[in-house]
């Protein structure tokens, strides 16, 4: 071999052996970094997964205060114990990084305290302690930790982001160099075939050899070649693969999750942005805008354009849970929208879009609604309750004297018809008070097992006389026994007071329909209602042809007093009452109206077992006698009225203002025949308690009690109990009578428990 062939093949070795120890160096950077990128994705999976655990224990919370539902504690339970192990995983993955570890060291205490604040409301809304959840939710201390950590979180998957994208380039830089490295060799071992070329003309057996060489060298740099591309092959398999995961994590987001551009065109939208918003790829915001109106929180004040979500955010607003409502012009039913917006920023910090996630709260809002009105009706109940006791303690000595003076002033006509004003005017605010406690849930019901199609039956044949012929009234009846545990006097009363609501919501005639059928409310009812138990009902349904009702009369139909009618023409206690009735009964009440359509009111009264009861005939007239009548009774007047009746009934009596006083004269010796006690009395023990202590001293005790409202001494589950004998107050003579005469025969007796 020639000197410039030594030269020529050296040289070749050389570059030869430099482009090798390239390309295996850039050969290994291509893995490292391929290794890198795998974990900064992994990096940003661990720190949404902290982001949903800490989410999660917060719902969890929240559902329980909402529903106070045992499974919202487990859920709650298992997000908190997984907090600690994924901030384990978490801390782990980024300790390489100082920025990130000085974050995460930040955010960590900031996350267990958050969950220790969801984990107290939990504690206090399982013992009902309503005034430490008070004070609790006054301090905020839940939401301000959350957005502090959510930020910092935020910051963090910001980072790895950067991170991701710097290792993405270096990658993509080392397969460029290592192609243009082995593009370069390949061309030097051409020209270097060349220059062998030009020196073999000298000789063909050198020639040969350095054919050879060149041709070993060239297979050597091609298997390098083919492991090298076979090596990028399989990064760009894994770096698909996880944005896979991330398009398949983004598309399963029950959020909708909108990308604009700064133009407000969208520029990516997931499936569920299409199904909450009809928003997809392609539509651009501000157009959309005109489609619809939209408001505040409050459902009243309008939106301003420059107030609107995407608006804001291409301003460079960042916000969390911003409120608005939006009503489709379509008629479509309204969203409830909680709406989080960040702008995105281009490498000069340019905003060049913004990313918008909406969560659909219309269903919890409207849980929220009717729970408040439900809480509402509850509160007035109260109060009625309240009050009633000593307006029938009243009613019951005005309405008693002036029975006796409407009869003893027949020689004085003109004195008489005032005293019948008097008495008029008494029985219609007892007629008002009962009215009241209906509402209340607080009048004694005597339920027994109805047969539900007799009864409407025998009902719609009282309703055609009330309502009128350009009334016309159908019934729809389902087929088979059917029967339902209610009042059956109340039941009447309250479909003649839907009936005569349908009449004057139908002044130029139209069409009322009863219906009644057998139906089932489910778990997924019950959650929407509050207050409903999922289980069967006998529904009853009672519609009209009449003006409807709009939405804002709707949540104020059963509350007392509230009226559309005239001044004069309506007390505002009809729906009220049946309202009261269907809840004291164990069921549940729903309004369905269309303005220009009518109103159906559905009924869901809980099932009877067995077949009907019959119903209990009259009672005859009784007149008085002459036994002895204890009254126990706190209120003076009243006390002294009805021992006065009494006695011009012929009985005797003996009398005491509460129940020490009572229970002394009885350990005394006293004798009497009847107990006639108030319900609710002073001396440290009700009536019932009173009598239950007597009757172990006198076994076989004939009691009768009497009360302005119910109370939970003998009334449960909304009826009185067995056994129980009740006089209501206002009560007229002959209805003392009655009553006096009906437990001295045998009803109402009490043995010692």
């Amino acid at each position: 071999m020639i000197p410039s062939q030594r030269v020529i093949l050296g040289a070749g070795l050389a570059i030869l052996l430099i482009i090798t120890a390239a390309s295996i160096g850039l050969d290994v950077k291509s893995r490292s970094d391929a290794a890198w990128v795998n974990h900064t994705v992994e990096v940003l999976k661990k720190i949404s997964d902290v982001r949903l655990l800490v989410r999660r224990t917060e719902s969890a919370a929240r559902g329980y205060e909402l529903y106070r539902t045992a499974g919202f504690i487990d859920e709650f339970q298992t997000a908190k114990s997984r907090i600690a192990p994924a901030l384990g995983d978490l801390k782990l993955a980024v300790r390489d990084n100082g920025t990130q570890v000085q974050l995460l060291e930040a955010t960590e205490p900031l996350i267990l305290r958050r969950v220790e604040v969801a984990a107290e409301v939990v504690r206090l809304r399982a013992s009902s302690d309503q005034a430490a959840v008070a004070e609790l939710q006054g301090k905020a201390e839940g939401r301000g930790l959350m957005e502090t950590l959510s930020a910092n979180l935020e910051q963090m998957a910001a980072n790895e982001e950067k991170l991701r994208a710097s290792r993405e380039a270096d990658s993509r830089r080392t397969g460029i160099v290592l192609l243009g490295i082995d593009v370069i060799g390949a061309l030097v071992i051409l020209l270097l075939v060349a220059m062998l070329l030009r020196e073999g003309q000298r000789t063909t057996g050198q020639l040969k050899s350095s054919l050879h060489e060149t041709q070993a060298a060239k297979e050597v740099l091609e298997a390098a070649v083919a492991e090298r591309t076979e090596h990028l092959v399989t990064a760009h398999d894994e770096l698909r693969l996880s944005v896979n995961v991330l398009q398949s994590t983004f598309r399963s987001m029950a959020e909708a999750v909108l990308v604009i551009d700064a133009e407000g065109n969208v520029l990516l939208s997931n499936p569920a942005a299409e199904r909450m918003l009809l928003h997809r790829t392609g539509m651009n915001l501000r157009n959309l805008r005109a489609l619809s109106d939209v408001f505040h929180g409050d459902g009243v004040t309008p939106l301003k354009p420059e107030e609107l979500p995407s608006a804001r955010v291409l301003r460079g607003d960042a916000f969390e849970e911003l409120e608005m409502i939006v009503r489709p012009h379509s008629g479509n039913s309204a969203r409830h929208l909680m709406i989080s917006g960040r702008p995105m920023r281009d490498a000069h910090g340019a905003i060049s879009g913004a990313v918008l996630v909406y969560h659909d709260a219309t269903s919890s809002r409207d849980t929220e609604r009717q729970l408040y009105q439900s809480q509402k009706l509850d509160s007035i109940g109260k109060l009625t309750g309240g009050v009633a006791h000593d307006f029938n303690n009243m009613l019951t000595v005005i309405s008693g004297n002036t029975e006796t003076l409407v009869a003893s002033l027949k020689e004085q006509p003109e004195l008489q018809r005032t005293a019948r004003l008097i008495d008029d005017a008494a029985e219609r605010c007892a007629e008002l008070i009962q009215h009241l406690l209906a509402f209340a849930r607080r009048q004694p019901l005597q339920p027994r097992n109805v047969e539900i199609n007799a009864a409407i039956a025998d009902i719609a044949k009282l309703l055609r006389p009330t309502l009128g012929e350009q009334i016309q009234i159908e019934t729809v009846l389902e087929q088979g026994p059917m029967t339902a545990h209610i009042d059956p006097s109340r039941l009447t009363n309250a479909v003649l007071n839907m009936a005569i609501n349908a009449r004057d919501a139908m002044p130029n005639g139209g069409k009322l329909l009863l219906e009644t059928h057998r139906v089932v409310l489910d778990e997924a009812y019950a959650q929407a209602n509050v207050d409903v138990r999922p289980g069967p009902y006998v529904m009853l349904a009672v519609s009209d042809t009449g003006t409807g009702m709009p939405p804002d009369v709707q949540e104020k139909a059963f509350e007392p007093f509230f009226t559309t009618k005239e001044v004069g023409k309506g007390s505002g206690l009809g729906l009220s009452m049946v309202y009261g009735f269907v809840k004291q009964s164990g069921g549940h009440i729903k309004i369905y109206s269309e303005q220009g359509h009518g109103t159906t009111i559905k009924l869901y009264l809980p099932p009877g077992e067995g077949t009907a009861d019959v119903a209990a005939s009259a009672a005859p007239h009784a007149e008085g006698g002459a036994e002895t009548i204890f009254v126990v009774e706190d209120d003076t007047l009243v006390r002294n009225f009805v021992t006065a009746q009494l006695q011009s009934l012929g009985y005797r009596t003996v009398a005491a203002a509460d129940s020490k006083a009572a229970l002394q004269l009885i350990e005394a010796g006293q004798a009497f025949d009847l107990l006639f006690t108030d319900v609710v009395i002073p001396g440290g023990m009700s009536g019932r308690e009173l009598a239950e202590e007597v009757a172990k001293l006198r076994p076989g005790l004939k009691v009768l009690y009497t009360s302005g409202y119910t109370d939970n001494a003998i009334v449960h589950h909304g009826k009185l109990d067995d056994g129980v004998m009740l006089l209501t107050k206002p009560y007229r003579r002959n209805q003392l009578a009655e009553m006096i005469r009906k437990a001295l025969n045998g009803a109402g007796g009490m043995t010692a428990s």
